[in-house]
């Protein structure tokens, strides 16, 4: 019995040394911001916040000084129900997987420019979402993520859940059409799909157009803070170590 216990508590204590780890592998803005969504949402189901504190409200920013709610509109996803579990999917595959693969891809080394490329799309999408009607935007946050990685990498052929064939660029419009389909708006889809556009436009397109330079600096302050030597213990996910094959939102990869 004595044996068993200690056995048990051993392979508890693995389980928990293994996961620590992994969490301290995923790169450090994907790392804050996925826990954040994660810890904010599961606030809300144990009842120890409310969404009225959270949701977008200019009017109560302004006139109450609730500027948490700048922040908190892109930490919740959604409450119990077909949503939520919609929701926790989307959270999972689409920021925590297309983020990360940013993060580790073509902002490795970079992490005060991705830091800023957060800024960005945070401020503009936060003032649409003023004239927008939006509560909670950290789907377009997210969709915006999914665009500029998308655009990235354009030769990317993906399979959506086994039902359609596409390349990478498509990507964004295939969860719009995803949201119609289940009888969502589209109006946050096609914000978050604006700014990534914006981003991309002013970051990869502008500076390479002739007469064009880059607009989109970031301050000698953010590269103070969040530039560091590469850890050189850092594993990236499988997608961003491997070329070529059709990338899944499952996470295959097949040749």
């Amino acid at each position: 019995m004595a044996d068993s216990e200690a056995g048990a508590a051993a392979a508890a204590a693995g389980m928990a040394h293994s996961f620590t780890q992994e969490y301290f592998q995923i790169p450090v803005v994907t790392r804050a911001y996925t826990t954040a969504c994660v810890l904010t949402t599961a606030a809300v189901q144990l009842e120890f916040i409310s969404p009225f504190q959270l949701y977008f409200n200019p009017e109560l920013i302004i006139r109450r000084y609730q500027i948490w709610r700048l922040i908190t509109s892109f930490l919740f996803f959604g409450s119990l129900g077909f949503s939520f579990v919609f929701n926790i999917i989307f959270l999972y595959l689409f920021l925590y997987r297309y983020c990360r693969m940013l993060e580790e891809g073509c902002f490795r080394g970079r992490t005060a420019d991705f830091v800023f490329m957060f800024l960005f799309g945070g401020i503009v999408i936060t003032l649409f979402g003023l004239f927008a009607n939006i509560f909670f935007l950290g789907q377009a946050f997210i969709i915006m993520l999914v665009y500029v990685w998308s655009r990235r990498h354009p030769l990317i052929r993906m399979n959506f859940f086994g039902l359609l064939n596409f390349q990478a660029p498509f990507l964004p419009w295939v969860l719009m059409g995803f949201s119609l389909l289940l009888g969502n708006s589209i109006v946050v889809d096609l914000l978050g799909i604006s700014v990534g556009h914006m981003y991309y436009f002013l970051e990869d397109v502008f500076p390479n157009q002739p007469g064009g330079r880059k607009l989109l600096m970031t301050p000698e302050l953010l590269r103070a803070m969040f530039d560091r030597p590469e850890d050189p213990d850092y594993r990236p996910l499988l997608e961003e170590q491997q070329q070529g094959g059709a990338l899944q939102p499952n996470g295959e990869q097949h040749n």
